[in-house]
């Protein structure tokens, strides 16, 4: 034990900030007074910490068995300077990635699926609303000018979609996995299109309904409560899907993209935009931080590799025509998304204990506090990437589109996205 605690503070005298850890003992290590201090109240909390298992720190400070003062940039800068292990790292082996299979295929049936994104999405409308944008854009904002404020770019975001697509008025548009309805509205507004998005949130179906009949879209914007495999709709001529294939599952991935096939007419052109993982075996964050994530945050949600998806959407018959890695973006945007929950943590333990009861409203704030702060790490150390893809349905047609071959409308070079 003495070798260990020896161990510990020279790792902490080390760090690029000042820590004091509270032992369970009453023994203190590091300076009284610092930057971020860390009160373990059990002998597995001090375990967690001393081997850098940076996700088991996490449950225990949601637990409770754990009291974090500092900064979520400074204690962010702590959890990274005490991991151990290469949280990028798999387990490549066929028995592994059988097992693995066999848990997505299992965590992802219709029932599965829906439950899973109600406990994270219906959490609470005004909990979100305190810390999003106001038009509650819960995915990567895009930072096309650096000034810009999260809304600003946010609204960027939106129209680089837009955009990629060449929306034009009158077009069919499906977004699959809508949110608050941020994107569907744009579109119709700015585009013209006749817009459709899905969800499986109870709560965003509601707000999305309650929002096209206070903007008087009725008549061009629509919103559905249903599952995407549920979908008998004609195919769109052009679709979007923001943030909705971490959620899929891996084993699902096939008949995910199969789906998006189906739905897009043949010529038109979808946009798929989602997490990855930063390695290429890895399905969750190691140290820890996927089970984290799993038990507190996403159940159910998986992470793989951008050439995974790409290698998907390829047996599906859709072909890419565009990719781009907007990674950096989205470490700023959940830095945006935690600085703004920490300058309201009073008014959030309101909201979620008017929700539920005071401990698990405690529980709640802790888990999301780590878990905003944490994913901005992880972004920015590139451990997690976010990835935009443009796929086409090719059509056939040798003749369709600006070149010869191209079998859609897409011009097969970027200047029309960057028009006006």
């Amino acid at each position: 034990m003495n070798n260990m605690l020896a161990a510990l503070e020279r790792r902490l005298a080390a760090l690029p900030v000042s820590v004091t850890v509270d032992l369970p003992s009453g023994q203190r290590i590091g300076p009284e007074h610092a930057q971020v201090r860390v009160t373990l109240r059990s002998p597995a909390a001090f375990m967690a910490l001393a081997q850098g298992q940076i996700g088991s720190l996490g449950a225990a400070v949601v637990e409770g068995w754990v009291d974090l003062q500092g900064s979520m940039r400074n204690v962010m800068a702590v959890a990274n300077g005490l991991l151990q292990t290469d949280p990028l790292r798999g387990n490549a082996s066929w028995w592994s990635q059988a097992i693995q299979r066999a848990r997505s295929m299992a965590l992802h049936t219709l029932e599965r699926d829906a439950q899973q994104v109600q406990f994270h999405y219906d959490l609470s409308d005004d909990f979100y609303a305190l810390w999003l944008d106001p038009r509650r854009v819960y995915s990567c904002a895009y930072y096309r000018d650096a000034a810009m404020t999260l809304a600003q770019a946010q609204e960027a975001k939106l129209d680089h979609i837009c955009r990629k697509l060449a929306l034009q008025a009158g077009e069919r548009f499906l977004d699959i996995g809508c949110g608050w309805g941020g994107l569907i509205i744009w579109a119709a507004q700015h585009y013209g299109v006749k817009a459709k998005g899905i969800t499986l949130s109870r709560n965003q179906y509601n707000y999305v309904s309650q929002r096209i009949q206070e903007l008087g879209l009725e008549a061009q914007v629509q919103v559905e409560l249903c599952d995407y495999r549920q979908m008998a709709d004609q195919p769109f001529e052009k679709m979007a899907s923001v943030g909705m294939f971490e959620h899929v599952g891996h084993a699902n991935l096939a008949e995910y993209f199969r789906t998006v096939r189906r739905l897009l007419q043949p010529g038109g052109m979808a946009l798929i935009h989602g997490i990855t993982a930063g390695g290429t075996h890895n399905r969750e964050l190691g140290a820890g931080m996927g089970e984290f994530i799993e038990r507190y945050i996403f159940p159910g949600g998986e992470l793989v590799h951008v050439s995974a998806v790409l290698h998907a959407m390829a047996e599906a018959g859709l072909e890419m025509v565009d990719t781009e890695n907007l990674r950096p973006h989205y470490a700023r945007t959940l830095w945006a998304w935690s600085d703004a929950l920490e300058s309201q943590l009073p008014q959030a333990q309101h909201i979620l204990t008017a929700q539920t009861d005071a401990e698990r409203s405690d529980r709640a704030l802790r888990a999301y506090r780590l878990y905003l702060a944490g994913s901005a790490m992880g972004f920015e150390q590139g451990w997690m990437g976010l990835h935009q893809m443009l796929v086409i349905h090719p059509s056939g047609d040798l003749v369709q589109g600006a070149l010869r071959g191209a079998q859609s409308n897409y011009p097969f070079q970027r200047q029309y996205m960057y028009k006006g």
